[in-house]
Order: C-alpha cells, then sequence, then structure tokens
C-alpha cells in the first residue's frame, strides 16, 4: 500500500500532438492519441425502456408513496428548509421533536408539474454540454470514493495525486461526459478548504460538467460561483444556463438533513442542477420487499423535489435511484443484483410518471477488477441502458461498494460503456452496406477476406476493443499471458502519460486562483460539516 501519492502513477505530459486517431479532437477532447477510443458524442439511447411492472402498479407505488408523506411526513432538519416548504404550502406534523412536515398530495402533485423535463448542463467547452432528459444518456466518474487502488499501489486512502489523475482520465475518456463527485477523496487536503482545491483542479484539468457537494451553505454557494468563474458569466446569465450538478442523499428512511437542504435550496435559486437520491437499501434503510423500497425512494425523491420548486419554481431536479438489496447474512450492500436491475428499471418508470430525468449507476460488491466487479458492473449497465436512464452516476472506477476508485476498474467500465454505445449506433442498410455486389463476386463456397468490399472497410467495420484479449492461447502464453487487470493497468498509465491539460482562457485561471485564495483565507468552510 503506498503513501499518499500514487507510486505508479506517470507524470503526465505536457506536450502538443499531432493527429488523433478513431476519437479525434473535434470536440476538444483531450483523448490520448495512441489510444483508439469512440468518438465523443452526445448519446441517444434508442432502446425502448423495459417496464417489469403495469401502469397501474406504477401508480400503486406512486399513490402509496403520496400516503406516506400525507400520513406520516418526513424529517425536515433545517429550520430555513421548513420555512421554506411551509411558505410554499407544507403542512408542520407536531410529532417527536416538531422537525416532521406532512404534504397533502394535491401540495406535492402542484410541484411535480413545475419540474421541467428537459435541460442542459453546460460545459465550458460547449462541445461537452450534457443534454439530461429524454432519450439522452450521460455517464460520470466514480464517485466520493474514500480510498483509491491500482495494482502497483494496492489500496490506500485517497489523495490529491490520485485525485487529479482520475479527473485527467475523466477527461481522456471520449466514454465519460461529466464529472458527478470528487473521483476520489482528496483527503491530504484541508478538510475546509478541500472543496475550493478540488473544484479548482475540475475547472483546470478538464473541460467537462462537474460537481459540488451539498455539505452546508459556504461549500455549495462557493462551488455556485466556481461554475460562474469557469464560464465567465454574470449571476444572472448561470441562472439561465446551468453549469453545475449536486447530489443530494436523503436520510432514509424519511429524513432530510439540514446541509442538504441547504444544498437544494441554494443551488435550485441559482439555477443549477439538483439530483435528490434517497439512500433506500432494502431489508436495511427501507423495507425488506422492493416494493416497499421504492416506495419509499419515490416518497423521499418527492421531498427534495417539493423544495426544490418552492426554492425556485421551475428549478431543475433528477430523479435519484439507488435502491438495492443488502446481504441479509452480513448486511453488506449488494450491486449488479437482480433486484437491483429490477428496482433501477422501476425507477424510470416512475421517473417518466413524474415528468423528470432519471439517474442511476453502474454499481458493484466487487473488492478487485475481477469477474464479479464486471458482471455485476454488466447487470447494473443493463439496468442502465433499459431503464431510460439520463445520468449515470459511477459509470467507470467503482469497486467495493463504492468504498474504492479504481485504476484499472475505471478502464474495464470504459470499455463496458464504449460497447454499449457501440450497440447503439444505427446500422447502415444502405445498397452498398447489404453487399450484394460483393456476394454475387464471391460466390458459393468463397470468401471475404480480399474483396474490394471488405478492403474499404475493414479498419472500421467492427468495434475494437479497449481491452479484449484476442489471440490465441499458445501467443498469449507466449506473452506472459495477461490478465485484464493487467492490460488495464498498461492502458490508464498510457492515458495519463499522454495527457494534455484542455484549453483554459488565463482571466478565468486568473478570477478562479484569485477566489480560492480569498476564500481560504477567509478560513474556507465550517468544519464540521464534511
Amino acid at each position: 500500500m503506498s503513501d499518499s501519492t500514487s507510486a505508479s502513477a506517470p507524470a503526465p505530459a505536457r506536450r502538443r500532438t499531432g493527429s488523433r486517431r478513431r476519437g479525434g479532437d473535434a470536440t476538444g477532447s483531450g483523448a490520448s492519441p495512441s489510444v483508439q477510443q469512440l468518438a465523443y458524442r452526445r448519446v441517444e439511447n434508442w432502446i425502448d425502456p423495459i417496464e417489469p411492472i403495469s401502469a397501474t402498479n406504477v401508480e400503486r407505488i406512486h399513490d402509496a408513496a403520496l400516503r406516506l408523506l400525507e400520513e406520516v411526513g418526513m424529517e425536515i432538519m433545517g429550520e430555513s428548509s421548513r420555512e421554506c416548504l411551509l411558505a410554499a404550502g407544507a403542512e408542520m406534523h407536531p410529532v417527536g421533536d416538531g422537525a416532521r412536515m406532512r404534504f397533502d398530495r394535491g401540495f406535492v402533485e402542484d410541484m411535480i408539474k413545475l419540474a421541467p423535463a428537459e435541460f442542459t448542463l453546460h460545459a465550458r467547452n460547449p462541445a461537452h454540454d450534457v443534454h439530461l432528459g429524454g432519450n439522452s444518456v450521460a455517464f460520470s466518474t466514480v464517485c466520493s470514493a474514500p480510498n483509491a487502488q491500482d495494482l502497483d499501489g494496492g489500496r490506500r486512502q485517497g489523495n490529491t495525486a490520485d485525485y487529479q489523475n482520475f479527473v485527467r482520465l475523466g477527461q481522456q475518456l471520449n466514454c465519460i461526459h461529466l464529472f458527478g463527485g470528487y473521483p476520489v477523496e482528496p483527503a491530504d487536503r484541508d478538510v475546509k478548504t478541500r472543496h475550493l482545491d478540488s473544484i479548482a483542479d475540475f475547472i483546470k484539468l478538464s473541460d467537462k460538467p462537474f460537481h459540488a457537494y451539498s455539505l452546508g451553505y459556504q461549500r455549495i454557494t462557493d462551488g455556485i460561483e466556481l461554475a460562474r468563474l469557469n464560464r465567465g458569466l454574470s449571476h444572472d446569465q448561470l441562472r439561465e444556463q446551468a453549469s453545475l450538478i449536486t447530489i443530494v442523499n436523503t436520510n432514509s428512511p424519511l429524513k432530510l438533513d439540514d446541509p442538504m437542504g441547504i444544498g437544494i435550496m441554494e443551488m435550485a435559486k441559482a439555477g443549477q442542477v439538483v439530483c435528490v437520491t434517497p439512500f433506500t437499501l432494502s431489508g436495511a434503510m427501507a423495507p425488506v420487499t422492493i416494493a416497499g423500497a421504492l416506495v419509499e425512494q419515490h416518497a423521499e425523491f418527492l421531498v427534495g423535489l417539493c423544495l426544490a420548486q418552492a426554492a425556485r419554481p421551475g428549478a431543475k431536479v433528477v430523479y435519484g435511484s439507488f435502491t438495492s438489496n443488502v446481504d441479509m447474512k452480513s448486511g453488506a450492500p449488494a450491486f449488479g443484483t437482480p433486484e437491483y436491475v429490477k428496482a433501477t428499471q422501476i425507477s424510470g418508470q416512475l421517473a417518466r410518471k413524474l415528468g423528470v430525468p432519471l439517474r442511476t449507476s453502474n454499481a458493484n460488491a466487487g473488492n478487485f477488477p475481477d469477474a464479479q466487479a464486471a458482471w455485476e458492473s454488466e447487470m447494473s449497465l443493463w439496468a442502465v441502458m433499459t431503464s431510460r436512464t439520463n445520468f449515470v452516476m459511477h459509470a467507470a472506477g467503482w469497486l467495493e461498494g463504492g468504498l474504492s476508485a479504481s485504476f484499472e476498474k475505471m478502464m474495464i467500465d470504459a470499455d463496458l460503456i464504449q460497447m454499449k454505445l457501440a450497440y447503439l449506433e444505427q446500422l447502415d442498410v444502405s445498397d452498398a452496406a447489404l453487399g450484394l455486389e460483393a456476394i454475387k463476386d464471391v460466390g458459393p463456397g468463397g470468401h471475404f477476406f480480399g474483396t474490394a468490399h471488405t478492403m474499404e472497410r475493414y479498419e472500421s467495420a467492427f468495434y475494437q476493443p479497449l481491452l479484449s484479449d484476442w489471440r490465441n492461447f499458445e501467443n498469449w502464453t507466449e506473452a506472459g499471458a495477461p490478465q485484464t487487470a493487467q492490460h488495464a493497468n498498461t492502458l490508464w498509465k498510457k492515458m495519463l502519460a499522454e495527457y494534455e491539460p484542455p484549453a483554459l482562457d488565463p482571466a478565468i485561471a486568473e478570477a478562479v486562483d484569485a477566489f480560492v485564495a480569498k476564500r481560504t483565507e477567509e478560513g474556507g468552510a465550517d468544519k464540521d460539516l464534511i
């Protein structure tokens, strides 16, 4: 296990390169020139969503959630959040410490009508803008892992060097569209100013959209200001052009903490994107039945939606689904399970009923980038693609149920994602693609290896994987019998060695540095809210 830096991470190159291969640089991507990737693009998912339950049963879950909010309510721990909801028409429900609020279904349904179905999350580089809603799908890096790991340095506490390298890789990978959180927690940074330095890294090392944590007023408003400076906007322009996203987790069951409520309100008032994600693990923080867990998830999301709309009508809200099961033998979270897939697909049905974008995750419980981690991720990505998810959290690099960010797993996931994107490419059925002339020329019993039809297309005819090893057994053995994790280790190092920082206006860099320096001198944020 390494110390606070990754001994295996190469120093990123600072050079200009020539032409790029399939990934190209027309979008301003920093893709590695020697790594053949699919081109960066906005992804449209044409797959019809799988709907495990009927429209009638979707209504039953929705109705049960509304009944839960009417009859039980939810604890809203922040006074400012309660005042905001009361002003919009919610009711206090004097139980226990008096923080519980009750929500009339008419009030909730009125708030639902205010939430937009689609919107854009803007990047500094307009080519990297992310559309949320409809049939668009965007993938983010792993987020918020406390530990990093790779084959060379082993498992270690998150640190600045690893954090920055994950950001560089997120910029390099064309299948990654945004950062949904810190890929790994840079625990060697002062907790009071960590948010300032880490968001500054997003700005300097990438030109894709990024996230700020809703951990109290200071952190979220600092994040909003840095997002504004990153794009050189006025405050009014920022309110009309969402340039920041935050994830708000409810404290399941049925509790919204004060820092999370502040995050919802401040982001909504600033016109930014709020993804409300209940932490509903079936059998632990939610009923042991998936249906019951979905009722709780739906109810808690609706409270977040109501608070956002109460703060600013028309606030941009994303339905966050994280419902899965736990191992009933140990209590440990399980991901990529049949229950997770079904809950994700039904969450898609619920989000479409509300008319808001959907967030899910590429989650697994593997402890190493091995077969278990891969098959659980494949199940999770199948759920993503068949639920009409719009925003995929933890799409690349997640291990240990979220406790580790893995450099090798990031490369494995990138290959898995790219295969999904290749599948989504429309099939060419032009006369030339149908190949009748080529078939006539070859005739019965021939082969197509040397035909003009093949020679014109062979270089780009099929998906070229990042990691799959297609050598025969003898050649593979002679090469040392490398396994997938070893290929991935070589690949992420190559991408880091070829990294180039994106263009950044010196005036923007100066403004960001000045703001970070000023807020650091002022003491940063409250240390207790981490």
